[in-house]
């Protein structure tokens, strides 16, 4: 298992709504600088199972590093699902879990800017933690749409109403009730956003959500690199298993002698280290690492969580697939560990989260 898993307790089971709880946990003291995150981050929670052993679920923390003393994920129950259903059914104060430490690109880097956030269901659960976050800290102010299928599965409705009247001039909440104004669409969301056009925009829900959301942006001529994304998705791998090596993967014993035609000089500042191999042309430097023994961040090496993101500080290199980042990310240097390959003879990477 990797050397980021920690198994901690669970302080506190919240009920928000029928379907979703908070689960509120204790960290022990030694691992407080491990379990430091940023607003719009998540946990990687690993849940056991019959059938495999276990299965790993991210869940984004609602609570902000600003203002809460302890962290907390809220989940939801989903239709026919597993792992949420079993978390929200028997999770108990006392019980043990293992979780990945925090991990994640969503959210903004400063909390001064003004701000769109858009949640769909239980998507408000890294937007509250950004909410709670400038609210407290910065100076920006923030504009919520908050889509619901109705008013009783508004997750955090009391808290919410509770800000927006300390904050009246900082906080605005828009809800939309599916019970009342029917799914929200592109035309209709861009109506109600016009004025807030030139604001950044985090957009947190499902599928169909987000893709409503990004329409009306592109009709109102958002530029892309005010569009920040976080969509569900379920992880085809597991994390808190050792990962199994490429076929191709020579990495260990050969990178030494490897011909420098077939591979490329690797130089990586992780964990305030700094590593030194060969890496082949056809592997992805997240094998490289976890082959070598480096513990670098991933979850789920399918380019869509943008956990493995590092720079690039010396070099060229190429993406087989990018899901994460945005224009202005990849203009700045960035890349995904898991899906990147060497393209200059000499490359140096850095991992800065």
């Amino acid at each position: 298992m990797t050397a980021r898993a920690h198994t901690i307790k669970i302080a506190e089971v919240v009920r928000e709504t029928a379907d979703a709880r908070t689960l509120v946990f204790d960290i022990p003291d030694d691992l407080t600088a491990r379990f430091s995150y940023r607003p719009g981050q998540f946990l990687t929670l690993r849940v056991p199972s019959e059938r495999t052993g276990s299965v790993a679920r991210c869940y984004s923390l609602c609570s902000s590093p600003h203002c809460d003393d302890r962290l907390a994920v809220t989940v939801k129950r989903t239709a026919g699902g597993y792992a949420s259903n079993l978390l929200c059914d028997i999770t108990i104060a006392g019980d043990p879990v293992t979780v990945l430490e925090p991990l994640g690109t969503f959210g903004p880097r400063g909390l001064d800017g003004d701000l769109l956030l858009a949640a769909g269901g239980s998507g408000i659960t890294p937007i509250m933690s950004i909410i709670k976050s400038v609210l407290v800290v910065g100076r920006g102010s923030v504009v919520l749409l908050y889509a619901n299928r109705d008013r009783r599965s508004v997750i955090f409705g009391r808290e919410l109403a509770e800000l927006e009247r300390r904050h009246p001039k900082r906080l605005r909440v828009l809800h939309w009730w599916e019970s009342d104004r029917g799914l929200p669409t592109s035309r209709r969301v861009a109506e109600a956003l016009r004025r807030h056009r030139k604001r950044e925009w985090y957009i947190c829900g499902p599928l169909g959500f987000t893709t409503v959301l990004r329409s009306a942006a592109a009709s109102l001529r958002v530029p892309t690199h005010q569009i920040h994304l976080e969509e569900f998705r379920s992880l085809a791998s597991n994390p808190f298993e050792e990962p199994t090596p490429p076929r191709e993967s020579a990495t260990r014993a050969p990178l030494t002698t490897a011909a420098p035609g077939r591979s490329a000089a690797l130089e990586v500042d992780i964990d305030g280290r700094t590593h030194h191999f060969r890496w082949p042309r056809t592997e992805r430097l997240l094998d490289v690492l976890l082959n070598n023994g480096i513990n670098a961040p991933y979850v789920c090496r399918e380019s869509a969580c943008g956990t493995c993101v590092c720079a690039v500080k010396r070099g060229r290199t190429r993406m087989v697939r990018n899901e994460a980042l945005i224009d202005a990310e990849l203009e700045q240097g960035l890349t995904l560990a898991c899906q990147t390959l060497p393209e200059s003879d000499d490359v140096r990477i850095t991992f800065e989260q």
